[in-house]
């Protein structure tokens, strides 16, 4: 394993090749151990917001880093109990939120985050377009982690990947419970052209999961509301001169 970056709060930024990760559906002790909890946190949380549909999501299990390959296993759970873990500060350590995200850089050197809408998950938050993974992004036993960046992309944002120049690989970035798999995008479009037009498209968007798009040139546009692994991350590409 290549640990490139490892900043004050102990979040490791690792470089690899490749994600090799299974699908293998497995029962969840958390989900069954607290059952009642979960369904009652989930009624609430459903009361609240009508809208909010308990499907299928997919956690990762286990783990590995060697070779330039990130190997694990996924198995898929009911969103109430993946929510109400997320809610709950992560209670069960045996797991984690195994995401991919799309880090959008324009032709001059921006970085380019999303502000979440009220209705979403993380109301307020700022970060790439991502989203949990989900069966649909099973492909015979695997999980591609590509395709469900660029379906995030494509839905957030109205981009369409091809237009981007990916990096080969992954900065994979290890916050606790939470590991994401960030692919750098890089456009040939300016920052402000590429917000004008993800804007645009949010503006015909009946429900948009963004409310704004952030433009972030360097350490001074950080933000409070946006999550330690994304910072940990950009200030790792900073640091690399990007």
């Amino acid at each position: 394993m290549s640990v490139e970056y490892r900043p004050a709060n102990d979040i490791t930024i690792v470089s690899v090749e490749r994600l090799d990760i299974i699908y293998a559906p497995q029962r969840w002790p958390f989900a069954d151990q607290r059952r009642h909890e979960i369904d009652a946190h989930f009624a609430a949380l459903q009361r609240e917001n009508p809208a909010l549909w308990n499907g299928r999501v997919l956690i990762l299990r286990d783990f590995a880093i060697a070779d330039g390959v990130f190997r694990g296993t996924c198995s898929d759970v009911d969103y109430a109990s993946f929510r109400s873990w997320h809610r709950w500060d992560f209670p069960d350590p045996s797991v984690w939120d195994c995401f991919a995200m799309g880090a959008i850089q324009s032709s001059d050197g921006a970085f380019l985050l999303g502000v979440m809408a009220p209705h979403t998950f993380n109301a307020g938050q700022i970060y790439f377009p991502c989203g949990t993974p989900d069966p649909d992004d099973v492909a015979m036993d695997r999980v591609d982690f590509e395709g469900s960046a660029r379906r995030e992309v494509a839905e957030e944002t109205g981009l369409d990947v091809t237009e981007f120049a990916a990096e080969p690989g992954w900065h994979t970035v290890l916050d606790g419970s939470l590991i994401a798999h960030m692919k750098l995008l890089r456009a040939r479009q300016s920052a402000a052209e590429l917000r004008a037009r993800i804007l645009d498209y949010l503006a015909g968007e009946r429900e948009p999961e963004l409310t704004d798009i952030r433009i972030v040139r360097g350490p001074s546009n950080l933000d409070p509301m946006m999550p330690s692994f994304v910072t940990a991350y950009l200030r790792h590409m900073w640091s690399r001169g990007l």
